[in-house]
């Protein structure tokens, strides 16, 4: 599985670090090179890409690597954007809606409960329908918008893939906390379950199950 790096990630490493505890094969992919290595999956890191210029996510799309993720994303291969990949893969047109600025201005950090509205996608399916997990949320720009329609149409075809429990951190529109495409291939995922794989750091491991989704699928 493929871990995305571009100038400012900082979440490259504890993804890398959750594939592997999850079983697969972590590769380092750059942002500069259009390859990616024959890998049977993608996870696009959090943190603050190109210094989060114009807006989050804005330059990524614009990576050479990127041409190569749309186009394996529109043939199937699994893609998870986290926090920042999220906001890749919206620039991107890979998922719908935008990532802004939280709605009191304020950097959030906390332990997140969430709750899995979609088990069907390549990456939730370990979890039982609506389960309800804790992972650490850390952001600043993470409330999803998007017009009416789109959101009409996220509800009604079942592509809203978490939703925020326990109070809306960041103002994300009906709690939305992660979407998917219609194929449910690709993710994104504002919260980080590459924070909490293992019991000795992080609120626990129930962020493992996005990740040993993805083993499932390629296996």
């Amino acid at each position: 599985m493929g871990v995305v790096t571009f100038p400012g990630s900082l979440d490259d490493v504890d993804a890398r670090r959750a594939v592997a505890i999850a079983g697969h094969e972590p590769v380092t992919l750059w942002h500069g090179e259009p390859d990616l290595r024959g890998v049977d999956a993608v996870v696009l890191p959090g943190g603050f890409s190109y210094g989060d210029y114009l807006r989050c996510g804005a330059i990524s799309r614009f990576s050479p690597v990127m041409a190569e993720v749309v186009a394996a994303a529109d043939r199937g291969l699994p893609v998870l954007g986290i926090c920042n990949g999220f906001q890749v893969l919206c620039e991107s047109h890979l998922l719908p809606g935008a990532l802004i600025r939280n709605d009191h201005q304020k950097f959030v950090c906390r332990d997140q409960r969430l709750r899995i509205e979609n088990n069907r996608t390549a990456w939730t399916s370990a979890y039982d329908s609506r389960a309800e997990v804790t992972v650490v949320l850390k952001n600043g720009e993470g409330s999803f918008v998007a017009d009416e329609p789109t959101l009409d149409m996220l509800e009604r075809e079942g592509r809203v893939v978490a939703r925020y429990l326990g109070g809306n951190p960041n103002g994300s529109l009906r709690d939305i906390a992660g979407i998917t495409n219609e194929r449910g291939n690709v993710v994104g995922l504002m919260p980080h379950p590459e924070h909490a794989v293992e019991a000795l750091c992080g609120p626990g491991t129930d962020g493992l199950g996005f990740f040993t989704s993805a083993l499932a699928q390629v296996a």
